[in-house]
C-alpha cells in the first residue's frame, strides 16, 4: 500500500508506535501543513488552540516530535533560539540561509551545490542518505 498523504503516513506511523489517531492529532497535522512559515511549537499551539481549545501545549510538542520521527517534518535549531519546524512532505529539497540577528530563514535551491555534495560523498566512498545545509550569517535587512 502506497501512502500518498501526510495524514496516511502519520496515521500509519503512530499506529506502529502503538498510539491512537485522535482528533487532536488531526488538528495538529492540519495546522502544521497549512502553516506557510517555519513554525515554533508555541506558534503552532496558538493556531491549534483556536480550533481545539482543550488541547495542551505538551500534546502539540509531542506530536511535532512524532512528525519529525516519521519524516514529515524537520526541526531547525539556531543556537539558543526556539526550535522551528517545517514540513518535508511534498517539498523540494532545499537549504537554508539563516540570519543570526532577526532569525529570518531564506530557502535556497542550488543544483551546483547539490552536485558538489554528491561528488564529495562519492570521492570519500560515502553513500549519503540525507543531508541539510544551513548557512548562518546576517541578512541584508539586518546589516
Amino acid at each position: 500500500m502506497t501512502m500518498n498523504t501526510p495524514r496516511e503516513i502519520f496515521a500509519n506511523y503512530i499506529s506502529k508506535q502503538g498510539l491512537r489517531n485522535t482528533q487532536q492529532r488531526d488538528d495538529i497535522l492540519a495546522a502544521f501543513f497549512s502553516s506557510e512559515k517555519h513554525i515554533t511549537v508555541e506558534e503552532l499551539f496558538s493556531v491549534v488552540k483556536t480550533k481545539n481549545p482543550a488541547i495542551g501545549y505538551a500534546t502539540v510538542h509531542r506530536n511535532l516530535n512524532l512528525l519529525c520521527e516519521c519524516g514529515l517534518a524537520d526541526e531547525i535549531k539556531i543556537g539558543k533560539q526556539k526550535a522551528r519546524y517545517e514540513p518535508k512532505f511534498g517539498q523540494k529539497h532545499h537549504d537554508h540561509l539563516i540570519c543570526l540577528r532577526c532569525g529570518k530563514f531564506t530557502e535556497v535551491i542550488n543544483s551546483k551545490i547539490e552536485k558538489l555534495q554528491d561528488k564529495l560523498a562519492e570521492e570519500n566512498g560515502f553513500m549519503p542518505v540525507r543531508h541539510k545545509l544551513e548557512i548562518y550569517g546576517i541578512c541584508r535587512e539586518c546589516r
